[in-house]
């Protein structure tokens, strides 16, 4: 089920007085699917290095940055349409994009269509780089509920990317299935986060042969009206939210105030799931503190011991 890509060297254009910009690893389009999922990115918005930190995790990325630490994105790609879409514009949309272009194999250097879970900064700050002040793209189609479609329209500064015909929103309605081409349909679900500007939403993403899961963000399992276990049931792949490991990793703040599931509870609750149903969970969305961002710590040695999966920068899955 999981297809490790080769992975190619990108070289990013700069001015030609700049440093010439550090390679990065994208996934490339040999002995891909007709239409494929791409993971673009798998860290929580801030990133790694985090602003300001002064933890080991964070203390030689300063110095040496990992070119596959990329805030959490995937990437659709249809070769039978020639569409690609990109699910979430993370601060790494510069390089995601490219990343997408090339696994593609498209001349098109922006994707057909962004969508949007919800207005926490890893997950919509991206869409500034389609702004004037960069891209200056033509109406580039933004998926996004209604909550979210109000913020971008009347907020700014993303209300200048409706008005100057960047970005054309584009409505989604939770639970309503969109068909984009032949071969693809996306279905939105509300999911329960902290909604202080939009509603949160994952995504059921279906292509001609499987069907993938995505909730990036979502505060507690026991909080939703939904059994995800019956979700997992309905699909190939599950990209679910893995942003602390436990609750002893954040020392700084206070980690009531920022609920999610943790991978440890997740694996407890999952445990009784049969080998087949476990191996489609792929965690995402780690915070730079989460020891699951390094291959061989141990953390990462007991979700794979337990079956499951950790989503990683560069793997491609058939849809």
């Amino acid at each position: 089920m999981r297809n490790l890509l080769l992975l190619a060297s990108l070289c990013l254009l700069t001015c030609c007085t700049d440093p010439p910009a550090q390679p990065i690893s994208v996934p490339t389009a040999l002995n891909s699917s007709d239409v494929s999922l791409v993971v673009l990115g798998n860290v929580q918005d801030a990133g790694a290095p985090h602003v300001a930190c002064r933890k080991d995790c964070c203390k030689d990325l300063f110095d040496h940055p990992d070119v596959k630490r990329q805030v959490t994105s995937l990437g659709i790609i249809d070769r039978i349409s020639g569409k690609t879409y990109l699910f979430e514009a993370s601060p790494d949309l510069t390089r995601q994009t490219k990343a997408l272009k090339t696994a593609a194999g498209t001349d098109q250097e922006l994707p057909d269509g962004i969508f949007l879970t919800h207005a926490h900064i890893g997950h919509y700050a991206g869409l500034m780089y389609l702004g004037k002040e960069a891209t200056n793209a033509d109406r580039v189609p933004v998926y996004a509920m209604p909550r979210m479609r109000s913020f971008l329209t009347n907020d700014g500064p993303w209300s200048q990317l409706v008005s100057t015909n960047n970005i054309a929103l584009q409505r989604l309605t939770a639970d309503s299935t969109l068909q984009l081409t032949p071969q693809l349909q996306v279905t939105p679900f509300r999911v329960p986060h902290r909604d202080e500007f939009s509603e949160t939403v994952g995504y059921l993403i279906s292509g001609p042969n499987h069907k993938a899961l995505f909730i990036p963000d979502i505060d507690k399992w026991e909080k939703w009206d939904r059994r995800i276990e019956d979700l997992i049931a309905e699909v190939d792949y599950a990209f679910l939210d893995g942003t602390f490991y436990d609750a002893a990793e954040l020392n700084t703040r206070d980690i009531s105030q920022i609920p999610h599931p943790f991978v440890s509870e997740s694996m407890q609750r999952f445990a009784a799931l049969s080998a087949a149903e476990k191996a489609k969970i792929n965690f995402i969305h780690f915070n730079h503190t989460n020891r699951l961002l390094v291959t061989d710590s141990e953390e990462t040695k007991e979700v794979i011991r337990q079956g499951f999966q950790v989503a990683d920068f560069g793997e491609q899955f058939g849809l």
